[in-house]
């Protein structure tokens, strides 16, 4: 079993990434991985970076390999923030560490899983160290798409594409990997859309299951304003309440954690010195509810494309599989309406993925989106 093994239908970028760890002619400084979410972009980073410290290219077994993919290895950072955006100063921390020579490994290896979520500014200080990084430092970032990163990066890193993996080979992974049931794995498998992560959580969590299917039914059983209105209310509070049973437990250990190493546990009333730096921490968590947050709303979105996706496959009588199992519901909403109200209705749902980008408050795009999903005429 290798680093590879995971990457499942990622023949091509294994090809490439496999190359360049064994072959110092095919190496360079600095990688631009990008691929839909799912498509395992942070997976292939990490196989990548075991790769480059290992003497045999990916082994698996070595404690170069299984120290990297564990997250442990000395010389590989990885970063991927739980907040809207990267910010400056995490960027000028990691230009710090990239300075420094391997301390026992072959590279010195440094991962961004989010280089789409930094601005320009930060972006623009990352880039004179990919242009001029120290011989043993390799930069590898990820993205969705190359278009979203700035061009000054994109044109100074070698880039890896990677494809959506077919629904049999994700079905396959969660039934090797995870032991589900093989009816349960291709159904979470052809529900996440091939995306590795969700499909496992899919297929490991029934609740999520239940969620899921509560969400399609929902948007199904809108008539009106009125059902509009509290279907959009509905699912911003399912979000909220996930993404707080998310960060909770692990907000209140990080704040317990600080009050200790600055020695203020069980205090009443926090010193000044003390209060700045809780207020801080606080700031962080609050910004990392938010990306919790809109993370679930905007895999909620997608379920619902995915949903009318159905609509319009059985509207145009296409031979193709359904994504969902709702099959009533998938029929109900094509023979109620025109494929053309359905792609507009999936306007309607691309267009709120756009607003909550934009940080636009989560209830008002919702409701806007719901609106636009009632029956027309």
């Amino acid at each position: 079993m290798s680093v590879w093994t995971e990457l499942v239908g990622q023949r091509h970028a294994v090809e490439v990434l496999r190359e360049a760890a064994t072959d110092p002619g095919a190496m360079t400084h600095a990688w631009l991985l990008t691929g839909p979410p799912g498509s395992g972009r942070s997976n292939a980073a990490r196989a990548f970076a075991a790769a480059l410290q290992c003497t045999e290219g990916g082994c698996g077994r070595c404690q170069a390999c299984t120290t990297t993919l564990a997250g442990t290895h000395a010389d590989v950072m990885v970063v991927a923030t739980e907040k809207v955006t990267i910010s400056i100063d995490e960027v000028r921390e990691l230009i710090g560490v990239a300075q420094r020579a391997p301390s026992q490994g072959r590279w010195r290896v440094i991962v961004l899983e989010d280089a789409d979520r930094m601005v320009e500014r930060t972006s623009n200080v990352l880039l004179k160290a990919i242009e001029e990084p120290p011989p043993r430092t390799v930069w590898l970032l990820c993205a969705p798409s190359p278009q979203d990163v700035v061009v000054t990066i994109r044109s100074r890193c070698r880039g890896v594409a990677l494809r959506v993996p077919p629904v049999d080979d994700v079905a396959a992974l969660l039934v090797e990997r995870d032991g589900a049931d093989r009816e349960v794995a291709r159904m979470a498998a052809r529900a996440a859309q091939s995306h590795i992560g969700l499909a496992r959580r899919l297929a490991r969590d029934p609740a999520a299951r239940e969620r899921r299917t509560r969400t399609l039914r929902l948007a199904a059983e809108i008539r009106g304003i009125g059902d509009a209105v509290l279907a959009a209310a509905d699912l911003v509070e399912v979000a909220t309440t996930e993404a707080k049973a998310a960060t909770e437990d692990r907000d209140a250990a990080e704040r317990a954690a600080l009050l200790h190493t600055l020695g203020a546990d069980g205090v009443a009333t926090l010193p000044p010195s003390v209060r700045s730096q809780v207020k801080q921490l606080e700031d962080d968590q609050k910004r990392r509810a938010t990306r919790a947050q809109r993370d679930v709303l905007d895999r909620t979105l997608l379920d619902l494309l995915s949903l009318y996706r159905d609509v319009l496959v059985v509207q145009l009588g296409a031979d193709v599989d359904l994504v969902n199992p709702v099959h009533d519901e998938i029929h109900r909403l094509a023979a109620g309406s025109t494929p053309e109200q359905t792609i507009r209705r999936m306007d309607a749902i691309g267009e709120a993925r756009t607003r909550l980008e934009g940080n636009v408050a989560p209830l008002l795009a919702m409701e806007a989106m719901a609106v636009a999903l009632r029956p027309q005429g």
